[in-house]
């Protein structure tokens, strides 16, 4: 075995270091671009029961705070949200990555309208733009709730790091009959290591996905 002490390292060029990036982007895109025809062609005429949507919040570049301002207001500089659907029986997820907005709203609910062939029962935050977005999608055609989360005051020094503390959520019907006790936002987390069925065999979709790509 070579010493650590014998090891000599090369420090990467500009030119590398921006090689290695752009081969990054482009398999993150050849991912996506996968990923959307895996949807368009096998996520449709869905028989869902209960959906419940999300958006998660991430930062491209730096966050909004940090973004030069020849960069304000351009995509992919500062704050991007993944908004999520997911069936909460079976944990099928169709999902988008987009501004937190009424225009990625619409788009995000049309979409999954579109996919979906029977009367569900939805559940969203209280992000306002889904209002509009369930209305002009679904119409009169679905149980449709908001579950508001109720957030605490957060201690100054504690504000810079961490989010406010959730001290409860109210249940508010919007539209048809939602089952009070399917009104649910709590997305189903993702197997870790330890769990049984973590290291379970490729489902067909990610073998398809992985030819695509």
């Amino acid at each position: 075995m070579t010493p650590v002490s014998s090891i000599q390292l090369h420090p990467l060029g500009h030119a590398d270091v921006r090689r290695r990036q752009e081969h990054r982007g482009r398999l993150l895109v050849q991912a996506g671009n996968a990923c959307a025809r895996y949807q368009d062609k096998h996520l449709k005429n869905l028989q869902c029961k209960r959906v419940q949507c999300d958006e998660i919040w991430a930062f491209c570049y730096s966050k909004d705070k940090n973004v030069p301002s020849d960069k304000l207001g351009k995509f992919g500089f500062g704050s991007v949200w993944t908004w999520v659907a997911i069936d909460a029986d079976t944990t099928l997820i169709c999902s988008m990555v987009g501004n937190r907005d009424a225009q990625a709203a619409f788009a995000f609910i049309e979409d999954l309208a579109s996919r979906i062939e029977s009367r569900i029962q939805l559940t969203t935050d209280g992000h306002a733009p889904y209002l509009l977005a369930v209305d002009g999608a679904f119409g009169a055609d679905v149980d449709y709730a908001m579950l508001v989360n109720i957030y605490g005051e957060t201690a100054e020094a504690e504000k810079r790091y961490s989010p406010a503390e959730c001290i409860g959520a109210q249940k508010m019907q919007i539209t048809g009959s939602p089952d009070p006790k399917h009104i649910s936002t709590r997305l189903r987390r993702a197997p870790e290591p330890h769990d049984a069925d973590a290291h379970a065999p490729f489902h067909p979709a990610n073998q398809w996905l992985q030819q695509e790509a």
